[in-house]
């Protein structure tokens, strides 16, 4: 099945035309295509590689025993919503992490010292099961061959309302206006919002694209911004930062 996708609304940073979609819903090979979730993390361009989203097949949450085997396309929200009606720990970091479970396991989401990795048991790709010791992964970062159609996270009892709180706290201090969330990834050791600050380009802009005045780790849409201005716009941060003080 294809879906045409409007990427100027679909997408967080609200960047990108209408593009055909495929939509997977049966476990197989898609080498050849991008696979994306709910455009959180994603900048398009006028001219992108075949893409393809995962379908309703792979939108379930199932607990058994000590373990919640999620569906790949189910979203963050709807398994905050599923741990808090039925008292599971550890997810509350997720409240206000927008995105598809199997992007956020791809990319090891989380909030300062909390990711998803923590939790995890397992995936499913269309290798079979892959257990989380044989996942190489770091902060922001995994190597995963292939598409995540499940995860299997490990779960214990007793949602914290006052962890979620906190991560609720956190997540309203960044800014309001169409982003892709962090631009940059923390250097170790330092932080990339506060480089981009040393650097002068807190509240930078190019076009209609600048780092936020709130936190400069966020590249925002000010009002029609374009991919051309956007890429422009971190080629020159990259190049700024490491100027004044040597990281890359």
């Amino acid at each position: 099945m294809i879906k045409i996708i409007d990427f100027k609304k679909y997408t967080s940073i609200r960047i990108g035309g209408k593009h055909k979609v495929k939509v997977i819903n049966k476990i197989s090979d898609y080498s050849k295509y991008q696979i994306i979730g709910r455009g959180n993390n994603l900048l398009i361009s006028n001219n992108p590689p075949p893409l393809a989203i995962l379908g309703e097949k792979f939108d379930y949450i199932i607990q058994k025993n000590d373990k919640l085997i999620v569906g790949a396309s189910v979203t963050s929200a709807k398994l905050l919503k599923y741990c808090k009606k039925y008292n599971i720990a550890n997810f509350e970091f997720l409240i206000k992490l927008p995105g598809n479970i199997g992007g956020l396991v791809k990319m090891n989401a989380g909030l300062k010292q909390w990711n998803i990795f923590q939790y995890l048991n397992s995936i499913k790709t269309q290798n079979g099961i892959i257990l989380k010791k044989d996942i190489p992964n770091s902060y922001r970062w995994t190597k995963i061959d292939g598409i995540i159609y499940e995860v299997t996270f490990d779960i214990k009892i007793g949602y914290d309302k006052q962890l979620q709180d906190m991560f609720l706290g956190l997540r309203n201090n960044q800014p309001n206006q169409p982003s892709a969330g962090s631009c940059f990834k923390n250097p170790k050791n330092n932080f990339a919002g506060k480089l981009l600050d040393e650097a002068g380009l807190k509240g930078y802009s190019i076009g209609n694209m600048a780092f936020s005045q709130t936190h400069a780790n966020f590249l925002v849409n000010l009002g029609g911004g374009s991919f051309k201005e956007a890429l422009e716009l971190i080629e020159f941060a990259k190049k700024r930062v490491y100027e004044n003080s040597g990281i890359t």
